[in-house]
């Protein structure tokens, strides 16, 4: 396995960043195109992978500079540390979802789509719900969105390790 896994781990950052902005069109997919509205856990979900994006860029400049290989081991830690961020960020959203423990206060999500009609109801009375936290918004084999991104942030928590563990294995 190691065989199949061995040029992403070598190329960690790339992999991550990529990985990163994959997980953040999703989002926007889903939000543009599936009129989901994200929820203030759903925004912190996708600060984490702009973090690791941005990290992943600069660690991919800094191993290029004149010693930079020395910090390949340490970009791919902070990876692996902030991946570790979205997996508790993720799996705290799925949990309110599952009401194993409550949501944070913030609850409520701002944004969304508005149109003419809305607009028309809302000067004629109708109350706006805004999207919650504590409600699973899509939900595929059992597990929603927020269960999805802590399985997925889980799995490049877990390969950021591996591209350190492969670093280190070949000083």
């Amino acid at each position: 396995m190691s065989g199949l896994i061995s040029p992403f781990l070598e190329r960690w950052r790339l992999t991550a960043l990529a990985s990163s902005l994959l997980m953040l069109a999703i989002a926007h997919g889903f939000e543009t195109f599936g009129g989901l509205a994200p929820c203030n856990l759903c925004l912190r979900a996708r600060e984490v992978y702009w973090v690791a994006a941005g990290v992943a860029l600069a660690g991919m400049l800094v191993v290029r500079t004149a010693k930079g290989e020395r910090w390949r081991a340490a970009f791919n830690a902070l990876l692996a540390l902030i991946f570790a961020v979205g997996v508790g960020v993720a799996v705290y959203h799925a949990g309110a979802e599952w009401k194993f423990w409550p949501g944070p206060s913030t609850c409520a999500g701002s944004g969304g789509t508005v149109s003419a009609a809305d607009m028309a109801a809302l000067l004629n009375g109708a109350k706006i719900k805004p999207p919650a936290c504590d409600e699973a918004a899509w939900v595929f084999l059992g597990l929603s969105m927020a269960g999805w991104n802590a399985l997925v942030s889980l799995k490049l928590t877990v390969l950021s390790l591996l591209a350190v563990r492969h670093e280190r294995a070949k000083r």
